[in-house]
């Protein structure tokens, strides 16, 4: 309640005309002011006051006359604005479509193991990237991104990542020269405030071996048998330096183990000191329950960022993949 009422009085006192562009925001000032004027020459019964001017009835047509003058130079800033954001939406929606048509909608068929995914963008749009690809010789690669920035722009640059991904991977499927191709492209070709952070994992479906890259991201968690590991960074994020070379880790999904990757989103939206022992004390070894408590974490206090999970557990028996959920 008392949360509420703080947004609602900050709403009501917050200057949206900061919004606008500067043409606009004269344009709404200069009708308030007219508006303002006419108000002070109805109350004073002159338009130049001390000087009682004009004097008789002829003094309130004109009044509401500079009035609606105001009026209309308000509204049609106003609307004018309301346009331009009508057409912004419109413009997240039809981005928001193709997005969801991007992240895959079903993870493929996983022999030996089930996966199942979560994503759950901040604002209509999200600069996180996950996908899942097969590759020959019973391998799958999982690639998970998460683009600076949020909105709009860090959408179009994951979607650069999925495409670079994508391609690359069919022709360079070994994990430090995907990583190094992917930051070399984006080094050249993206903004220098712009970059990305992501994780490249080829998993051996037969014997659950792990070669992996971590690109200044957090680190995934593998666990089974008892023991937790962190796969911690490879090398630096994708984008900051065209030289970077990146080195590659390698480990053992262990039976009835798993895998989890993550965007900072996860961590970040968890209460407390360490977030990463909260995600460890979640996994569990069902598949399902296990990406119910990582979603029971995120509390909406803290959640600022987009979340995206990516859960995969080695399993005894060959079973079908799960679907994505999103």
């Amino acid at each position: 309640m008392a949360t509420g009422v703080r947004r609602a009085i900050r709403f009501a006192t917050y200057d949206w005309t900061r919004e606008m562009p500067r043409s606009l925001r004269v344009m709404t000032m200069i009708g308030m002011g007219i508006q303002g004027y006419a108000i002070w020459a109805g109350l004073t019964r002159s338009l130049i006051w001390p000087v009682m001017w004009p004097s008789g009835i002829i003094l309130f047509p004109l009044v509401l006359l500079i009035y609606y003058i105001g009026f209309c130079l308000q509204n049609a800033a106003l609307a004018s604005q309301l346009i331009h954001k009508t057409q912004l939406e419109s413009e997240q929606l039809a981005a928001q479509s193709i997005q969801r048509t991007l992240q895959p909608r079903t993870i493929e068929q996983l022999p030996g193991y089930q996966a199942e995914a979560f994503y759950k963008p901040l604002r209509a749009v999200g600069g996180d990237y996950f996908d899942v690809i097969d590759l020959p010789g019973n391998r799958t690669l999982f690639a998970l991104a998460d683009v600076s920035g949020k909105g709009i722009a860090a959408a179009l640059l994951a979607a650069n990542v999925q495409a670079l991904v994508r391609t690359l991977s069919s022709v360079a499927p070994d994990v430090p020269a995907l990583a190094s191709q992917i930051n070399r492209h984006l080094c050249r070709y993206t903004p220098g405030n712009r970059f990305a952070t992501a994780v490249f994992i080829v998993l051996d479906r037969d014997s659950g071996e792990l070669a992996y890259v971590n690109a200044g991201h957090n680190p995934p968690i593998v666990w089974g048998g008892g023991r937790t590991m962190f796969l911690e960074p490879t090398g630096t994020a994708l984008g900051w330096f065209d030289d970077v070379t990146y080195g590659a880790g390698r480990t053992t999904i262990p039976e009835d183990g798993g895998l989890l990757i993550y965007t900072d989103g996860l961590p970040d939206s968890i209460p407390g000191d360490r977030p990463e022992d909260a995600l460890c004390r979640a996994l569990d070894p069902d598949l399902p329950r296990a990406m119910s408590n990582l979603k029971a974490l995120v509390d909406p206090r803290f959640n600022e960022d987009d979340v995206t999970v990516l859960l995969v557990k080695r399993t005894a028996q060959r079973v079908a993949g799960s679907r994505a959920q999103g």
